[in-house]
Order: structure tokens, then sequence, then C-alpha cells
């Protein structure tokens, strides 16, 4: 499981599209994302770095993880 640190989520829309982002590298992914904290946590088999970078890629800033 990862925790990430995500800068810029702000709405509902903001929290579906980090879900869209990860569950496009892994339709079984749990993806639960905490607007009030800006945490993602994710389980998934597909390496941090790939997760990283699609929710990057959606335009959504990684500050840390864990």
């Amino acid at each position: 499981m990862y925790e990430l640190k995500v800068d810029g989520m702000t709405c509902g829309g903001c929290a579906a599209s980090v879900k869209r982002a990860v569950q496009t590298l892994d339709a079984n992914a749990n993806v639960d994302v905490d607007l009030a904290a800006k945490t993602v946590k994710i389980e998934t088999t597909v390496h941090l770095d790939a997760v990283k970078s699609a929710i990057e890629d959606a335009g959504y800033d990684v500050l840390s993880a864990a």
C-alpha cells in the first residue's frame, strides 16, 4: 500500500481524476482519496514511480510518498 501526499486536489472531481489516473494503470487498484488531508491511499501491484507519474500527468503534484 502506498500513501501519497498530493497537492492541488480541491473537490470531488479532483478525487475522481486521481482515482481514474491510478485505475488506468491497474483497474483493480483500491484508491482512497482524503481531500481534507490531501492524501491518497492506494493498494496496487503497480510500481510507485508509475503511480506517481500517472497522478502528476493528471495535473496534481505528488509531494511525498510512504
